[in-house]
């Protein structure tokens, strides 16, 4: 059990120090990652969720529908909950409160979840991985992003005409990190077979992706200190303690496979993702509070994604 958490969790923490460094001696510059951003965004990691999806068996495909809307159920119900604790109570700028919700609500499954589902459950764990990543890029992603483009440009101010949705929806819907696992799971359902070629091609790229992004985020927290507040540790709270006791309540109390809710449950205590810090860096926001969330939930879950595959997954 130990090593499985060594496995997932040290790699995570090395790719992230070593863009640290990285930023920190100039080697690369931290105030200047736009090429990389878009490496990650546009390019790897959708190549891998349309290939995860796109290549699953439509039969299996289907079979993890619940999964799908679980997951992606609670992510919203995390998302407004924090959204609108920030916007409401404490005021904050509609964009930053956007981006932390993301940060908190979807888990890094492609960093922690694809090792540790490899590991305690085997190859059967890839296409319920895909579909965990697919539900948090098709609903939780474009969701944020509304909120982003709405708001950013008119500084939450408020004053004026109110932002049209559709520009900002019709934006944030054909982002390549949307449209690749929705494309995917299309393929996939119509029952297209994704040839071997065009399978490697894809993952030649995407398997690029989690490293790159880890890498990215280390980069982007090289230019700031870490900010140790109670809104960190809060965030912390929900993401590494309400989000999957709250995921486990539901799927045990729902009529659905043991294994599903297992796996639901299990990527549920997964730590906070880097998307949050991807999109700030993408729309020139401030990444200090969202960076300081993700490594503390990341910390955190040293000990919390332990306790979670012991109760889920005894030995």
């Amino acid at each position: 059990m130990a090593e499985t958490i060594l496995l997932a969790l040290t790699p995570i923490f090395f790719v992230m120090a070593l863009g640290y460094l990285a930023g920190r001696n100039n080697i690369v510059d931290n105030h200047h990652v736009d090429g990389l951003n878009v490496l990650v965004m546009n390019f790897a990691l959708p190549a891998s969720l349309f290939a995860a999806t796109a290549s699953a068996p439509r039969a299996e495909l289907i079979s993890q529908a619940p999964l799908f809307f679980l997951l992606g159920g609670m992510m919203l119900v995390v998302f407004f909950v924090w959204y609108f604790l920030q916007t409401r109570i404490f005021k904050i700028g509609k964009p930053d409160a956007s981006l932390q919700g993301l940060t908190i609500a979807f888990p890094n499954l492609a960093g922690v979840g694809l090792p540790i589902l490899a590991d305690i459950v085997g190859a059967s764990g890839t296409v319920p991985l895909a579909v965990a990543i697919a539900s948090g890029s098709i609903l939780i992603s474009p969701l944020s992003l509304v909120l982003v483009e709405m708001n950013v440009h008119k500084g939450d101010s408020g004053s004026g005409q109110k932002a049209n949705i559709l520009q900002p929806l019709l934006h944030a819907l054909t982002k390549p990190i949307v449209i690749a696992p929705a494309l995917g799971i299309i393929y996939s359902l119509c029952g297209f077979p994704v040839g071997e070629i065009a399978q490697a091609s894809l993952l030649l790229i995407g398997h690029a992706a989690p490293g790159v992004a880890l890498f990215l985020t280390g980069v982007v927290l090289s230019s700031q200190a870490f900010q140790l507040s109670w809104k960190v540790v809060n965030a912390t709270l929900f993401a590494n303690i309400l989000r999957p006791l709250a995921t486990a309540a539901l799927v045990f109390a729902l009529p659905i496979s043991s294994d599903t809710a297992k796996i639901a449950a299990l990527l549920a205590a997964v730590p906070s993702g880097f998307f949050g810090i991807l999109f700030a860096v993408n729309y020139k926001l401030d990444s200090g509070a969202t960076g300081s969330m993700v490594i503390a939930s990341t910390v955190f879950s040293v000990i919390t994604l332990p306790i979670a595959i012991i109760l889920l997954y005894p030995r």
